[in-house]
């Protein structure tokens, strides 16, 4: 059976507006409901997800392999002020998928949790969403399209982007990538 999924990201917080990693802050604005068919609905722990799948009308439930990357002592500070203080800790965290300078996750083990989460999902569910974190879609597509790792950096998921993926465990193909309407 070939299944749907369709990742959503959450609605914008305080730190996706001002490039800030996050440190599980609410979501600014709630979204509007939207109408979505699912056999099955799960969501990131985080609040800002949570959030938005209740907002959306979603009825979830939660996942922890759907949380974000841990940025470690990196959480709650800008993407600017990391820079300005550890420059060549952010220069090898950009640059070498492997690197956690901030004491978290690295990107290479990010996307190695996000593939095992993809290839183990139930194979008995034709239309799958998931509410998540933009770090989370982007290893998802990485693993669908066979990317390297460094094209996690070249892809951009803003917040309540949906995004489909369509296959079954170890064979994902990218359908589509759209705003969710406001």
């Amino acid at each position: 059976m070939t299944t749907r999924l369709t990742l959503v990201t959450h609605a914008a917080t305080a730190a996706t507006r001002r490039a800030a990693f996050p440190s599980d802050e609410p979501v600014e604005s709630p979204p509007a409901p939207a109408s979505f068919r699912a056999d099955l609905v799960t969501t990131s722990p985080a609040l800002a997800c949570r959030q938005t799948a209740s907002a959306l009308g979603l009825t979830a439930t939660v996942d922890d392999a759907l949380r974000d990357c841990d940025h470690g002592h990196w959480r709650g500070r800008s993407l600017d002020e990391v820079a300005a203080t550890e420059p060549l800790a952010v220069r090898s965290w950009l640059t070498d998928p492997a690197a956690a300078p901030h004491g978290g996750e690295s990107v290479l083990a990010l996307l190695a949790r996000v593939a095992a989460w993809l290839d183990a999902l139930p194979r008995d569910h034709e239309r799958i969403v998931a509410v998540t974190h933009p770090a989370v879609v982007k290893a998802a597509v990485v693993h669908a399209i066979l990317a390297t790792p460094l094209s996690f950096w070249r892809i951009d998921v803003p917040p309540l982007s949906r995004t489909v993926l369509s296959g079954r465990p170890s064979s994902w193909t990218l359908r589509s990538l759209a705003r969710v309407p406001e």
